[in-house]
């Protein structure tokens, strides 16, 4: 990997790209001047990461980048309690399968952004669960909650928030902050791991582990912490919409729960003012191409060349370039008119969400049904006149074939791959029809 030119460590470069939020006295320093292991953890709770875990996962990218050996750890222990932080009510426990299910599925997801083969520095992924699922409770509270005050729990945001609410945090969620400490302190002295990353809803709980360490095994011998901790800032939009929720919901870094069509729209379509500060955070362009891209969102905001870089570096990361092909492929087809190459999945992929109807085998047997009945049945139109009309200006289509005559006759021979068509109103109104089970 490439470092960033401009910069000599990576505390500088997280903190041009607005991507650091806090770090304990000295965590700058020691990034500067040694090469360090650093650890961020992924919540197994939920079977994909989505893209608000970007900013973390981007931290360990960049750690690598300049040298430093990145650690990704799932949490097969710790969710089996699950992190309060961020929510208002008590999570649903899972069983172990199903975490366990969830951990490979997240290991999966981040094999496209670290390097796990590099010489000086390879990436490791760990569970925890191969710690906690067989650590005692009475040496736990004696060794470990010893160290924690109440009072200081208590205080912890992601604790304080649920005080005020009917439902409380149990005994479960409370001790969570304990866990994520005694893993900071696992990986210190069995790995010699001396940073933890997080986003900034977990910062009273890296400082925990920090604290943990100090307090078990001291200063080093010049005086110095032996353990540090950096924060992500929250990423918000222009609009202080969190990032990931404002535009129709998170995508996920799964290719089964988001195709990379989805991912690659989602960053296609995010505003100029959110443009080039999300390319700062979430791809590895250095200062001068982004200043390029800040320059044309300026000049010529109309071609958004941010937003295309933007949305083709992500999804190459996670999905390859024959997943950023298809997506390119798709969306010339559909913004370009002519969806007669694309597969029944991809026309599917896209219209998720559209109007949709469906048309039994029946009807599309012998003759057909008239398109015209049908572009009515399926929202394209408000009547048979209506429809009529649009066809005479020019304006309606059948699976990218432009239709002539209301009276076309639509039967099976017309479904692609058997089961879907698509009618399309004008340039961008598309209607799906399915063939009924």
């Amino acid at each position: 990997m490439t470092t960033n030119p401009e910069f000599t460590n990576v505390a500088e470069d997280l903190e041009w790209r607005g991507a650091l939020f806090d770090a304990t006295p000295g965590a700058a320093h020691a990034l500067a001047t040694e090469k360090i292991r650093c650890y961020n953890g992924f919540d197994p709770t939920a079977s994909s990461l989505h893209i608000g875990n970007l900013v973390a996962i981007m931290g360990l990218v960049r750690l690598q980048q300049y040298g430093h050996t990145p650690i990704a750890l799932v949490g097969g222990g710790t969710g089996m309690i699950g992190d309060p932080s961020g929510r208002s009510n008590e999570r649903t426990l899972m069983s172990v399968a199903e975490i366990d299910d969830n951990v490979e599925a997240i290991r999966l997801q981040l094999e496209p952004f670290l390097d796990f083969k590099a010489k000086s520095n390879p990436a490791r992924m760990v569970n925890n669960a191969d710690w906690l699922r067989t650590t005692e409770l009475l040496p736990f509270l004696r060794d470990v909650g010893k160290h924690f005050t109440v009072n200081t729990m208590m205080g912890r945001d992601s604790v304080k928030d649920r005080f005020g609410r009917d439902n409380g945090i149990s005994f479960t969620e409370f001790s969570y902050q304990l866990l994520q400490a005694y893993d900071f302190l696992t990986l210190f002295e069995r790995d010699h791991v001396g940073f933890q990353a997080g986003g900034s809803d977990q910062w009273g709980n890296i400082l925990g582990g920090v604290d943990l360490i100090r307090r078990i095994h001291g200063a080093d011998s010049a005086g110095r912490p032996r353990a540090h901790g950096i924060a992500y800032p929250l990423v918000v939009d222009s609009n202080g919409e969190k990032f990931g929720k404002s535009i129709g919901g998170a995508p996920t870094l799964d290719p089964g729960q988001t195709s990379p069509y989805k991912l690659y729209q989602y960053f296609l379509n995010v505003s100029d003012a959110d443009a080039v500060p999300y390319v700062k955070l979430f791809t590895l362009l250095n200062q001068v191409q982004i200043g390029g891209l800040a320059e044309a969102v300026t000049a010529e905001p109309q071609k958004r060349e941010a937003q295309k870089t933007l949305a083709e570096e992500v999804t190459r990361t996670v999905h390859g370039q024959g997943g950023l092909n298809q997506a390119l492929k798709i969306t010339q087809a559909f913004f370009g008119g002519d969806i007669s190459a694309l597969t029944a999945d991809e026309m599917e992929d896209v219209l998720e969400g559209s109007s949709m109807a469906e048309v039994s085998r029946n009807q599309l047997s012998g003759d057909g049904i008239r398109f015209s009945e049908l572009a009515v049945n399926a929202g394209a139109g408000k009547s048979g006149g209506d429809v009529r009309r649009t066809i005479e200006q020019g304006g309606m289509y059948l699976n990218g074939e432009q239709i002539s005559d209301a009276g076309r006759m639509v039967s099976t021979e017309d479904l692609v791959e058997g089961r879907l068509l698509v009618i399309r109103r004008g340039r961008k109104n598309y209607s799906l029809v399915k063939l009924a089970d």
